[in-house]
């Protein structure tokens, strides 16, 4: 049985709030689950406690016995110092393109311009 760590929507339209559960992978995303071991609620401040609770116990617990956690999941484990996230390293998507390069020289030649211009003056 592949089981996974993932987000489970609750609350009413418009306010989410999300369990963290331990689930059969192909169970539905609101569906029937193992155990729940934390909460999410985005409502909240980033800052506040109570915006993440998760028992760090029973993640490592689950972890250690096969479950895969979501990306999101993933990030609150990070977090939390329970299980490590690989950094992503895509450097071509860091790069500006094309046109963004032809601006940036236009601005360079516009302020070389008006510095020569003011040295001038």
């Amino acid at each position: 049985m592949a089981l996974s760590i993932r987000l489970s929507r609750g609350g009413s339209k418009k306010r989410p709030y999300y369990r963290i559960v331990v689930a059969d992978a192909r169970s539905p995303r609101d569906g029937k689950f193992i155990e729940k071991i934390g909460n999410y609620n985005p409502l909240l401040a980033k800052d506040d406690e109570k915006r993440i609770v998760l028992d760090a116990e029973r993640a490592k617990h689950w972890l250690a016995n096969g479950a895969q956690p979501t990306d999101r999941v993933a990030r609150f484990l990070d977090v939390a110092g329970v299980k490590e996230r690989a950094a992503r390293s895509n450097p071509k998507k860091g790069e500006p393109g094309e046109k963004a390069k032809e601006r940036a020289e236009e601005r360079a030649e516009k302020a070389k311009a008006a510095e020569e211009a003011t040295a001038e003056a």
